[in-house]
């Protein structure tokens, strides 16, 4: 999703122009996957995945091409049983490098009224996890490291509808369990289980001041782990954003906020006892800068983005921070 014609034409002190004609491809990750599954505290969301204007669905049609990485290192509370393919382990800490590629295609026809997109991503995850694994013999010290293809995200359906200075959009996510996974494993590149995450949003953008305002809220439904017979509980999210365009050269530099809440919304369905039987939700929230800079070049669009995103408030999932950097590249043919 990528700003609404990335202001259609705004006026920031020039001649009316277009800024970013639709602008976007949603930033859908499959690096999810990357750390430890939702077992393990993390899933298919990952906090600042769309949240900010270069998030928004495409109003222009034509393609739209956008390799994303992402550094992640946080750490659960020492005294956390967190269940984890297969095992239980406490003082956990998780390192992930991540890039994705990925790709949306805007029709030019309209369906509902709105442009109608579809694309897909794909990720190459390396994760490392620390922890102290529980076990009948006694509790002992491990650390994994693994490199591999993370899961799939399909994106069969994406519409975007535009109101003078507001566009709403509504998208659905298909998770498909693409990636390594290894029972027993604490670092695996893939959950090994489908989800989906519908997600709708509402954004503003002023074309006289150039403010724009985001908010994105999604579901995450997750299917069974059909090797550890773990079923995670679903995941209500919000992701937002406060931003101000402000010329710059050719461009537009982006500087602002953006932030996430997140709650898991019903309880895991653990495989039985001697496992993990206890009540395992999570919940975390966060919030920090993001600066960004847009390059219109007629029916082409490059944008680049930097997010930094720390977790403020957590439970049964790590703390830690989010550094994101994003390139979009948008074209007509």
């Amino acid at each position: 999703m990528r700003g609404s014609k990335l202001f259609s034409r705004i006026v920031l002190s020039r001649k009316h122009e277009n800024v970013c004609p639709g602008v976007l491809g949603l930033t859908l990750l499959t690096l999810s996957s990357a750390a430890l599954s939702t077992e393990g505290g993390i899933g298919y969301y990952v906090p600042g995945t769309v949240a900010t204007l270069i998030d928004r669905a495409p109003l222009q049609a034509g393609v739209v091409v956008e390799p994303i990485y992402l550094n992640y290192s946080g750490d659960f509370s020492i005294s956390a049983d967190i269940p984890i393919a297969g095992l239980v382990a406490t003082g956990v800490d998780v390192d992930l490098d991540a890039v994705v590629v990925g790709g949306i295609y805007t029709f030019e026809t309209p369906v509902l009224g709105g442009k109608y997109s579809a694309g897909l991503f794909t990720s190459w995850a390396d994760v490392t996890v620390t922890g102290t694994i529980e076990s009948d013999l006694g509790n002992f010290r491990r650390r994994d490291s693994t490199s591999g293809l993370s899961d799939t995200s399909l994106v069969p359906a994406m519409l975007a509808w535009q109101c003078e200075n507001w566009q709403y959009n509504a998208l659905l996510t298909v998770y498909a369990p693409t990636g390594d996974y290894d029972v027993g494993r604490l670092a695996n590149p893939g959950l090994n289980y489908w989800a989906v995450d519908p997600t709708f949003s509402v954004a503003y953008s002023n074309q006289e001041s150039g403010f724009n305002a985001s908010l994105f809220a999604g579901l995450t439904y997750n299917w069974e782990n059909p090797d550890t017979d773990y079923k995670s509980g679903s995941l209500f999210h919000l992701d937002g954003s406060l931003q101000q365009m402000l010329p710059a050269g050719e461009g537009f530099v982006t500087l602002g906020l953006n932030a996430f809440w997140l709650n898991q919304i019903s309880d895991d369905d653990n495989p039985g006892p001697g496992l993990f039987i206890q009540e395992f939700r999570q919940r975390s929230s966060g919030i920090g800068p993001v600066v960004g800079y847009v390059l219109p070049m007629g029916k082409e669009n490059l944008l680049v983005e930097f997010r930094w995103l720390p977790e403020l408030d957590t439970k049964n999932t790590p703390e830690g921070d989010y550094f994101w950097l994003k390139l979009v590249y948008q074209f007509d043919i």
